[in-house]
């Protein structure tokens, strides 16, 4: 039996914003720099969630190996800032789940592995995100998921017992830092999840379809 959250905690890619499609350009930009072939939705939208790298590994493949990563993470990064919000979307269910928690007068926040200067920019799109009390990005702090510091200061900062928080994600690493940061673990089974990721193996504690079920929890 899970207990009622005091607070939630979200991550950001593949768990509030659906944000595939704009990477995805990125991505394919790059690849046609280089004269490479581009990459399709079906392919990258299952690897959005694990940055410039794993987009890149799975566009160039093989062929990585005769690039620069890191020019190639540079290239792919500064496309990506100036078409930031072309295909983004929040995912379906999630401004009522937000618009809930804003009711119930329960606080929440954002803990991503996305960098700082990215996330500043993407989330200022959403006005439905204006009553979040504390966003963590992947380079805010020296630790990032699944280390688990990034969700115990994002705890401190709501002033709410780890225990008492529910942290919902798309990915292992995620589960892992929630398990690790001794919060309640919720996979966002909506998000980017295939499955070649074997998400039942993270033994979460919840797994949902889609965001407003944690209502039902309130």
């Amino acid at each position: 039996m899970l207990g009622k959250p005091k607070g939630i905690l979200f991550d950001l890619d593949g768990t509030l914003l659906d944000t595939a499609r704009d990477l995805g350009n990125a991505l394919n930009w790059v690849l046609s720099c280089h004269q490479q072939p581009t990459c399709e939705y079906e392919v990258y939208r299952n690897i959005a969630s694990d940055g410039s790298q794993g987009l890149l590994e799975i566009g160039f493949g093989q062929r990585l190996a005769q690039f620069d990563l890191d020019t190639l993470k540079a290239q792919f990064l500064a496309r990506y800032e100036q078409q930031i919000c072309i295909d983004t979307v929040s995912f379906d269910g999630v401004t009522t789940l937000i618009d809930g928690l804003n009711s119930a007068n329960i606080p929440w926040g954002i803990v991503t592995n996305k960098p700082q200067w990215l996330t500043e920019l993407l989330l200022p799109h959403f006005t439905e995100f204006d009553a979040c009390k504390v966003v963590v990005s992947g380079d805010t702090l020296a630790k990032r998921k699944p280390h688990p510091l990034p969700l115990t200061y994002a705890a401190d900062v709501i002033d709410i017992a780890p225990e008492h928080i529910w942290y919902i994600g798309d990915a292992k690493r995620d589960i892992d830092a929630a398990k690790a940061a001794n919060m309640t673990s919720v996979v966002a089974n909506y998000g980017y999840i295939g499955p070649e990721h074997q998400a039942s193996s993270w033994n979460a504690d919840l797994y949902i379809d889609q965001p407003q079920t944690i209502l039902q929890h309130l």
